[in-house]
């Protein structure tokens, strides 16, 4: 296992400069070169013994070291908690016996290689709380990875085992068709937006067949005004009377007294 710790105060750049391997032709002749605050560390010979790799909580930035990609003896490999941005390199998939991948809670961008689908021995994934975006793949190991926590906190990100729907082309610009959201709530206000239409169209439509009808009848016109004005008659007596009715209770109520 190779573990580097440093400060919260610190930061280190993690790139080509930073994590650098050399390949000649055999495992032995191999080495890394790092860069820690100015001074260059050489470790020769040692490649071969290198199986976990574990940089977590580093507060390391930059890009994803694609040197990494070149140790394919590596079973494990955790770069999470830190600032490290940019693109997962398409030679991920070079690692073929990576069993442990652990990326989250950084910045990374951009879509989940294809070919990650050739890591057969992956069991261990998180690629949580990234901007990763476009389709999750759906071979090999990916069909087996079905909980959602893996890839939480990547809300462009569809697919198996995501609600999220893939629909579109290219990475990063597939629209989302969800559950709670997408084309659902569209479909959902399109059916509002006909609802009230046709209550505006019945309303409408009941009310100048109504006023219409006036207009062209004479007769009906003067009924119904008729008919209005008895009802308004009707509401003045029952309101005089009542009123006439409450003043004499009242009268007699304040004689007793």
């Amino acid at each position: 296992m190779i573990k580097s710790n440093s400060s919260n105060e610190a930061k280190f750049k993690f790139d080509f400069d930073f994590f650098t391997t050399n390949f000649i032709d055999e495992w032995p002749t191999e080495d890394v070169k790092q860069v820690v605050k100015g001074t260059e560390l050489d470790y020769i010979k040692i490649l071969k013994f290198v199986v976990n790799m574990d940089l977590s909580d580093n507060n390391l930035v930059g890009v994803f070291p694609k040197g990494v990609t070149q140790l394919t003896r590596l079973l494990g490999l955790n770069l999470s908690h830190n600032h490290l941005k940019g693109e997962i390199p398409e030679r991920i998939g070079e690692i073929k016996l990576l069993e442990y991948f652990d990326i989250s809670c950084n910045n990374f961008s951009g879509g989940i290689p294809e070919t990650m689908s050739s890591l057969t021995a992956l069991s261990h994934l998180n690629m949580s709380y990234n901007n990763l975006s476009g389709p999750i793949p759906t071979e090999n190991q990916f069909l087996t990875l079905g909980d959602r926590r893996i890839y939480a906190g990547n809300p462009r990100l569809c697919g198996f085992p995501l609600p999220n729907k893939c629909i579109g082309g290219d990475l990063g610009d597939h629209a989302l068709e969800s559950e709670g959201f997408g084309d659902g709530d569209d479909d959902r206000d399109s059916e509002k937006v006909w609802f009230y239409f046709v209550i505006a169209i019945g309303f409408v439509v009941g009310f100048w067949s109504a006023i219409g009808t006036l207009l062209l009848k004479k007769s009906w016109r003067y009924a119904v005004f008729r008919r209005v004005d008895d009802v308004a008659d009707e509401i003045y007596v029952t309101m005089v009377l009542k009123g006439a009715k409450l003043k004499r209770m009242i009268m007699r109520n304040h004689v007793h007294v």
